[in-house]
């Protein structure tokens, strides 16, 4: 890292997000992430913001996320202001959500499999914390449209 301003060359960005140098060119050519400044050499600087950016955009393409998705998320997420906090939370949440609703695909089929006294027990089992989740979701929600 540039001792002097604490931004990344594009090298020293790429390894540390553990990704390549024409990742962060490609990334940077759709939008998803954008240099700081550059030097008067013309290196471009990234900084600590953007390798968290970086993390984010991993961890949404682990997730199956495209590209165009996760741009739109980043940009949803940067028009909150970009209290990182509050970003991190977010996605955290959104590839939660995410994980939940792919499980709940998956369950659909062996649900449909199941005799009417098992599918009482796995409810019975599930409904106490399904409950609480939808619940959470819905202060969540209300948080954010009582702000509009």
């Amino acid at each position: 890292m540039s001792a002097s301003t604490n931004l990344f060359r594009i090298g020293e960005l790429a390894k540390a997000a553990g990704i390549s140098e024409r990742t962060i060119d490609y990334y940077t050519k759709l939008g998803l992430i954008a240099p700081e400044k550059r030097t008067m050499k013309n290196y471009r600087l990234y900084s600590t913001e953007t390798l968290d950016t970086l993390k984010r955009i991993n961890q949404l393409k682990q997730e199956k996320y495209t590209l165009d998705e996760i741009k739109e998320r980043l940009e949803q997420w940067r028009s909150l202001g970009g209290d990182q906090d509050m970003t991190d939370k977010l996605t955290q949440l959104e590839i939660h959500l995410k994980q939940l609703e792919r499980e709940v695909k998956e369950l659909s089929p062996i649900l449909r499999e199941m005799k009417p006294s098992q599918k009482r027990q796995a409810l019975a089992s599930i409904l106490p914390k399904g409950a609480a989740c939808i619940q959470s979701l819905q202060i969540l929600i209300n948080q954010f449209t009582s702000m509009s």
